[in-house]
């Protein structure tokens, strides 16, 4: 299915955020980017490399791979 693995990605950001009790604008915050932007990646709209990818994880002290799970 096309673009499955965008809203996994963005469906596990949103799931890590929640867990954190932190808003969408907080969580932007916490990673170093713009609100909207990290709207986008929760809905899985935005098509991330994979040097965003671990950035993204790296500021979340996780594995990446926990975002592609």
């Amino acid at each position: 299915m096309e673009g499955e693995l965008q809203r996994r990605v963005g469906g596990n950001l949103r799931r890590i955020r929640v867990e954190r009790g932190l808003s969408q604008e907080q969580f932007a915050d916490v990673l170093g980017v713009h609100r909207t932007y990290m709207g986008g990646v929760e809905r899985g709209e935005r098509n991330l490399t994979l040097k965003s990818l671990e950035r993204l994880a790296d500021h979340l002290d996780i594995d990446p791979r926990i975002l592609l799970d």
